[in-house]
């Protein structure tokens, strides 16, 4: 029997039910085997492990090498994965694991409890963005024996359960990382994992090989024999690609979202914009804090009055998103409607900046602000374009700086060499999973990305977050979650701007994705090809 805190583990629970959207139908005679399925992801991951980088380019590619100690199904419940069956102790103080007997390595090496130990401690603790937050509480794992793992923990975690998957805590081989730099393994671009698929070859800029693992503990799974990831910068190559059937799948607006009209109206693709519920993507305006402009509260706030960000969606977006009023999505239990609010005033952007002693000079330019962003898709440079535009009204020379992810994450997280910039973060279905990286004083890392790069600290707000993070009772983390979100709504570290609707794009031919929340990020273990396998 498998035991749950279920009584914690629901307040992780979708705000409505997910229907199906994925062409899941089994053929007559069962699921068809065999066969190469080419998926197309772009920009290009910099690794192939989400505990150094948690890039969603990182997240949809390494869930195929690597699995969790849970899996979740359409609800978001937890499901056996390496580990069979897990009990919460009654003081809520340790969660102990019993993991899959016969698990193996791709090397051939056993997996045992001594992985999970050294993941969560060396891995998930102290490298993944989010797991720096999630495992806060982990003191220790003990290991009693090669298949039992004990999480003791200093104080209640009400988000562990729920943040055990292939993509998120992805559990990493002991004896390959052990006394090295994690973050410099040379397994990180070569990955051994006890996944689905194994790793064959990263031609660079070109695609990401992987075969059918034969000795997967999921018996008879994968489908197909090979799983290939191209690299396509070029967006209308990626479309075309999609057109002559070339790549099969695609996850996070693969294709220009201009061209959605237009490829709707071919039979052989399908669209949809479920399985990402899980992660609810926000799309924010990210500051500097300790800069000698953006460190003002009255320019953040005057910026986030001068956006027009329903303007901002349906000009870059195409409609692909609602206007955010907090960090936390609208669909959300923890979502409060009573926050400082900044809708679009140019007027009342204007007298901020006067008030925060940013007079027009010359040619009507107060300052000149950089701003830094991905160069991978259209609606990115758009975005920027977009922004420099409505910020010129106010007086605000924002100028645009584009790069590929390996530079910007340079920039910001490690050299802090930035004052404003886009970023594309994912609150997750709890806020604590997702969104305190953001704002946590504790996770102000250095050369971590997706970490606190603003550098913003506030100890009022910090008290709140871990009162989230340890409180089981769902009524004081509600209030929790209203204070923090009031705080994070005055000082605007980030501006929200958008919930992000992302899109996924696959062939017809393609059965067995999943209608989860996670789908994104869930792997391909369970896909088949139909009819030219």
């Amino acid at each position: 029997m498998i035991a749950i805190e279920r009584r914690t583990f629901l307040s992780l629970l979708l705000g409505s039910a997910v229907a199906p959207a994925f062409s899941g139908a089994v053929h007559a005679a069962g699921p068809l085997k065999g066969g190469t399925l080419v998926a197309v992801i772009n920009p290009e991951p910099t690794v192939l492990t989400s505990a150094v980088s948690n890039h969603y380019s990182v997240n949809v590619v390494s869930p195929n090498v690597y699995d969790g100690l849970l899996s979740y199904d359409h609800a978001m419940q937890p499901l056996p994965s390496l580990a069979q069956s897990w009990e919460v102790a009654p003081d809520n103080l340790s969660i102990t694991f019993k993991l899959r007997p016969g698990v193996k390595w791709h090397d051939g090496t056993p997996f045992t409890s001594k992985d999970v130990r050294y993941s969560v401690l060396e891995l998930w603790k102290k490298l993944h963005p989010r797991g720096r937050t999630t495992f806060a509480s982990v003191t220790d794992v003990e290991t009693p024996d090669e298949r039992t793992a004990v999480l003791r923990l200093s104080q209640s975690s009400p988000i562990i359960l729920g943040a055990l998957s292939a993509a998120e805590s992805q559990v990493l081989p002991a004896h390959i990382y052990a006394g090295s730099e994690p973050a410099k393994n040379p397994a990180n671009l070569k990955p051994i994992g006890t996944g689905p698929f194994r790793f064959v070859r990263w031609n660079k800029g070109e695609y990401i090989e992987f075969e059918r693992n034969p000795d997967y503990w999921d018996a008879g799974k994968p489908y197909v024999d090979k799983l290939i990831f191209r690299i396509i910068p070029d967006a209308a190559s990626r479309a075309a690609a999609f057109e002559v059937g070339e790549v099969q799948y695609g996850p996070f607006d693969p294709v220009p979202l201009a061209d959605i009209a237009r490829l709707k109206q071919d039979p052989k693709l399908a669209f949809t914009t479920q399985g990402y519920e899980w992660l609810s993507p926000i799309f924010t305006f990210e500051f500097n804090t300790q800069d000698a402009i953006t460190g003002n509260v009255k320019v953040r706030q005057a910026i986030a009055h001068a956006i027009d960000k329903q303007g901002l969606i349906d000009a870059a977006w195409y409609g692909f998103g609602t206007v955010a009023t907090s960090p936390i999505p609208h669909y959300q239990k923890y979502f409060s409607k009573n926050l400082p609010a900044y809708p679009f005033d140019p007027a009342k952007a204007n007298a901020l900046l006067d008030e925060a002693g940013f007079p027009r000079k010359d040619g009507g330019v107060r300052f000149s602000i950089f701003f830094d962003y991905e160069s991978n898709t259209d609606a990115l440079q758009n975005t920027a374009e977009f922004l420099r535009q409505n910020l010129k009204q106010v007086g605000i020379d924002l100028k645009l700086r584009s790069q590929d992810t390996p530079t910007l994450y340079k920039r910001v997280y490690t050299d802090y060499d930035f004052q404003t910039r886009a970023g594309q973060f994912s609150a997750m279905i709890d806020p604590a999973m997702g969104l305190y990286r953001l704002y946590w004083t504790k996770s102000i890392a250095k050369g971590v990305p997706n970490t606190n790069g603003a550098r913003y600290s506030n100890p009022e707000l910090d008290k709140l977050i871990e009162i989230t993070q340890s409180n089981p009772d769902p009524a004081q983390r509600l209030a929790a979650f209203e204070g923090w979100q009031k705080i994070a709504m005055t000082d605007l570290p980030n501006i929200p701007l958008f919930e992000l609707q992302r899109l996924t794009v696959y062939s017809k031919r393609l059965r067995g994705i999943p209608d989860t929340p996670d789908q994104a990020f869930s792997g391909l273990k369970d896909v088949w090809l139909e009819n030219g396998a």
